[in-house]
Formats: C-alpha cells, structure tokens, sequence
C-alpha cells in the first residue's frame, strides 16, 4: 500500500479520553460566531497540539462550507471523525453545542420569567442594538472576502433585492446563487475566481495524521445506506412522536417540522438563514414578536456554540405561549429540546455520510464554483438580515408602503428610539474602530441600557 491509501488507527496514536477533555475545553471558548469558533479550533488542533495538519483542516473546512448547517460545528465533527472514526465525530460534535444548549435554555427561562421588568427590558434594551453593528461586521467581513469580481457583487446585490424586495423564499435565493456561481465558473471562468489555498507545508513537528493518509473508514454503498438510515431514524422519530402525541397542529409538530426543514437549507451560517427564520416565526407563526427576535440573537451571542442556537430561543417562547395542554414551563423546555435536536441531528448526519467521499473529492472544482455563488449571496441575505433587524430595533412602529408594484416595510420615522440609536453608534464604534470583542461590546452596551432604563429614559 501507498501512503496515499494507507489506513491509520488514530484512536492509538490519540487517546480518546483526552480527545474528549479537548473538545469540551473547546466548546467553553466557542463565542463570537464561526471566525471565532474555528480560530479556537484551529489554534488548538493544529497551532498547539499538531493533531492535523494545516491543509488537512483546510480542506475539511472549505467542505463544511458547502454543507447545509453551522459550518463551525460540522468542522469539529469532521475532525473528530477523522481522530476516532464516528463516535469521535459524535463526541466532538455533540460537545461543541451542549454549554450553548444549556446557557441559552437558562437565559430564555429568565426572560420569560422577568422579561417584562424594568432591568430586564433595559438590559435587552442595551443588547439589541448592538447586534445591529455585529450584523454590520459579518456583512464587511464576508464581502471583503467572497466578493472579488463584479459578478459576485451582482450575486450579493440580487440575492439582497430578491429578499427585501421580491419575498422571493431564502432557500431559492440559494439555490439560484449555487447554480449561477457554477454556470459562471463554466461559461466565464475569470467571473468566479478560485480562492487562494495555503498550500505551504506546515512549521513546525509532523501532523499526528499527516495530510497525505487517508481515513480508514471508506466509502461505500453499504456504509452509506447505513448512516443514511440511523441518522434519518434519529432525526425524524422525535418529530413523529410529538405528532402522534400533541396532534398534527400542535405548536411542538410545527416547530419540529419548520426546523427540520430549516436545517437542510441553513447554507451561510447562522446569520444568512435568520432572516428566513425571523420571517416565518414572527409573520406565519407568530411564536414571538420581532424585536424578540432581536433579542434572542443578542442571548446568542453572549453564549458559547453556534449562534443558530437562536432557534432555542425561538421554540421556548412559542411552546410557552401556546402550551396546549401541558404545564408552560413543561411545553416550553420540550420544544427547546426538541427543535435542538432536529436542528443539529442533520448537521451530524451530513458530515458522517460525506465524510468519507469528502476524503477523495480535494479540489473539486464544481463544488467550490458553487460554493463562491453562494458565499457572494450570503452577503446580501445578512444585510437583509441587518436591515430587517434595524427597523425593528430602532424603531416602534413600521408601516407598509406600495411601490411599483412591490409592499415594502418602512419604519415611522416618528416612532425612533433615541437611545438604542445611541447605543448602536456605541456598538459600532466600538467594533469597528475599537476592535473590541463580540461578548466585550455586548457587556458595555448591557450596561448603557441599564443606565438609561436606571436614569428614567425610555428603553422600549
């Protein structure tokens, strides 16, 4: 055998408890979105420990990117998988959203609970807003990096236009962008520049599973049938059992079958496919309002994990309000679970069945045209995302307009909250000139909206 196709046991060469005692020391430092959580990953898995080369996480990063879900959490899933085969994949990925599950459980039970007093609504006050400039930020980040020719910027501006304009549904908006990104890199090559790849050798010792090994588990008709199997089991009887027990209607099957579809089209990141979620929670379901919303992203960002983990936040409140006939609190924490669940069972279930095809499909160069079109339109869907955000947040009321045709949602100018603009500047100083932290910029703004809320001026 080559080393090209020479099976290794990781699982020797790395302990898997202490593969366990790393992944959660991982998960505990997973704030400030993806760029943040494959920083940590990155400066502990390669930088430190040397357990995977540079190009080797590159590569299983640049495919979790095409993947539908959290691209962050689908990278340590792979990586464990590489480390000890499946049950590392399912550690490691398992770990790096369970301290967001549980801090975000905590914090949505007490906005429920004290949501309405004065600290409360002042300290989300001073939350809100700033999730308008880090909103701001992820647009300038993921432009500055995707958008690098004239045609991806038309992507960006389309995709924008298609949602704040035309409704057009997000999943289409995807799925449109991916097929243009791949038509262009056929018809017009120089359109869809290919991204630069790192492909200097690593500094420092040898790589514990050198880039040029293979996995030992392999591709295979029998395995995938295997994986597809279990995981579809895993993923759909939960949803199934709460039909079969609450009814058809009831807010747990909605909420289960709503994100389990949301789950399949999450391309982008958390903040690409919150506008669709935003839109369908607080205008079809009406599970919260929209500067909940808002509001909820904000208990998000102060937590470690995906920021998809929004979603909890969403099925705790609507569970709560619409309980049926079980006790609020009850209903509340079982549809958090559940939609966590169907939320993130796919994102295990796409990297353990592509893994191993991932392994052999380096440089593809379809997959990667598709993924620069749908990259570029990501920058559009997260500005309607920050503007849907900022008429909620710095205004009470909005109003639809007709023109040409088209309703468009305009704030009440009338109606504009001078102190979340104040604060938003603040947040936006502080990000973009300051160059502070996600979380650092979150406590300051916390604390401006309960000095307001303290000082009588008006928060809400």
């Amino acid at each position: 055998m080559t080393s090209e196709t020479q099976p290794r046991n990781e699982s020797v060469a790395i302990p898997f408890g202490t593969a366990v005692r790393t992944w959660f020391a991982i998960s505990l430092q997973t704030f400030g979105g993806p760029a943040g959580q494959i920083a940590v990953m990155q400066r502990t898995l390669v930088d430190e420990k040397r357990w995977i080369g540079q190009r080797r996480f590159l590569h299983a990063m640049n495919y979790c990117m095409l993947l539908p879900g959290p691209e962050a959490q689908q990278l340590a899933t792979y990586v464990g998988w590489l480390l000890h085969g499946t049950r590392g994949g399912l550690v490691a990925g398992g770990l790096f959203v369970l301290p967001g599950v549980v801090a975000l459980l905590a914090l949505s039970a007490i906005y429920v609970a004290f949501g309405t007093t004065t600290a409360v609504l002042a300290l989300f006050a001073g939350l809100a807003p700033a999730v308008l400039a880090i909103v701001a930020q992820a647009v300038v980040r993921v432009a500055t990096k995707s958008l690098n020719s004239p045609a991806l910027v038309v992507i960006a501006v389309a995709a924008f236009l298609a949602l704040a304009l035309f409704g057009v549904p997000f999943p289409f908006v995807v799925l449109a962008a991916g097929l243009v990104g791949w038509v262009l890199a056929r018809w017009r090559p120089s359109a869809v520049p290919e991204k630069a790849r790192a492909e200097a050798a690593d500094a420092g010792p040898a790589p514990v599973i050198p880039d040029d090994v293979l996995h030992s588990e392999r591709p295979s008709t029998r395995r995938t049938l295997r994986v597809l199997l279990v995981g579809l089991v895993v993923w759909g009887v939960p949803v199934a059992a709460v039909a079969l027990l609450t009814g058809a209607h009831s807010v747990f099957t909605e909420q289960g079958l709503f994100f389990s579809g949301a789950a399949v089209v999450t391309f982008g990141g958390a903040y690409a496919v919150l506008a669709y979620v935003a839109q369908q929670a607080v205008q079809v379901y009406g599970w919260l309002a929209p500067g909940e919303m808002v509001r909820g992203l904000a208990l998000a960002e102060t937590t470690p994990g995906p920021l998809i983990m929004v979603v909890q936040f969403v099925a705790f409140l609507g569970a709560y309000r619409a309980p049926g006939e079980l006790d609020p609190w009850v209903a509340a924490v079982l549809a958090s679970l559940l939609v966590t669940w169907v939320t993130f069972v796919p994102s295990f279930l796409f990297v353990l069945l592509g893994a191993p095809y991932m392994e052999r499909l380096r440089g593809n160069r379809s997959l990667s045209a598709a993924l620069t079109g749908i990259t570029a339109a990501v920058v559009g869907v997260i500005a309607n995302l920050g503007v849907y955000f900022a008429v909620h947040t710095l205004f009470r009321e909005t109003r639809a307009v007709d023109r040409l045709g088209l309703s468009i949602e305009l704030p009440d100018l009338t109606t504009l909250r001078p102190v979340a603009l104040a604060i938003a500047v603040v947040a936006a100083v502080l990000i973009f000139r300051v160059k502070w932290s996600i979380l650092r910029t979150l406590g300051v703004c916390a604390v401006l909206g309960l000095a307001a809320g303290s000082a009588g001026l008006p928060v809400s």
